[in-house]
């Protein structure tokens, strides 16, 4: 027998946390416990199912391919031994990966063949997780993390990056929100996420001009 919905929930939870114990602080327990509360906002106005998008925005980040020697089969792969585990039907299991085999913005510049209204609304949390002060935030822990410079103005952003140059770039911190960051507003899919990164733009705007000022020693 399948268990409630509560206990589904609190397993995922203790699962999370104990594997993403020590990871990067980008993308750690945090990160992911903001995603889900972001998810499950969006998906009350969007109505999507509960318990897919609950999953979901748990398991995400449960083994990014970027900390994985660039594997994407690994992420699905450990979320689906963990809900086989608990006995989840097949038909939730295969869901839930597929939402995390296409919810990257690296995925969605090659070809995607699966959507869902789940896989919208979790990407959009995802994604809003990446722009506004968070975003910045985590841009520049990933980078240090990386030993990335700050920004280099003889190295010019990419804009058409195809799916395997961005996953090895290895640009400065600044270009990265012209190569993603400044984009994801544009790409977001739900009423509600779009609502919500309109505000989280515009400050990564301030904060760049802000920057180049101080860069040039412009007081």
């Amino acid at each position: 027998m399948q268990m409630d919905f509560d206990s589904i929930k609190e397993k995922t939870i203790r699962f999370v946390k104990d594997t993403l114990a020590g990871a990067e602080a980008g993308h750690d327990w945090f990160h992911i416990e903001r995603v889900y509360k972001t998810a499950l906002s969006i998906n009350e106005k969007e109505g999507g199912d509960l318990l897919i998008v609950t999953l979901a925005a748990l398991l995400h980040d449960i083994a990014d391919s970027k900390f994985n020697n660039g594997n994407e089969e690994i992420g699905p792969e450990i979320a689906g031994e963990f809900m086989k585990s608990i006995g989840l039907d097949d038909h939730i299991i295969l869901h839930v990966q597929q939402i995390i085999r296409n919810l990257s913005y690296k995925a969605s510049l090659g070809k995607i063949d699966f959507f869902s209204k789940e896989l919208d609304i979790v990407q959009d949390a995802d994604r809003l997780d990446a722009i506004g002060a968070i975003g910045i935030a985590r841009a520049f822990t990933y980078g240090g993390y990386k030993n990335r410079v700050l920004y280099d103005p003889e190295i010019q952003p990419d804009l058409n990056m195809s799916k395997e140059a961005y996953k090895n770039s290895a640009t400065p911190t600044i270009n990265h929100f012209y190569e993603k960051l400044l984009r994801l507003k544009e790409l977001m899919k739900t009423g509600a996420g779009k609502k919500l990164a309109e505000q989280r733009h515009e400050f990564m705007l301030i904060y760049l001009e802000q920057f180049y000022k101080e860069w040039e020693g412009v007081n």
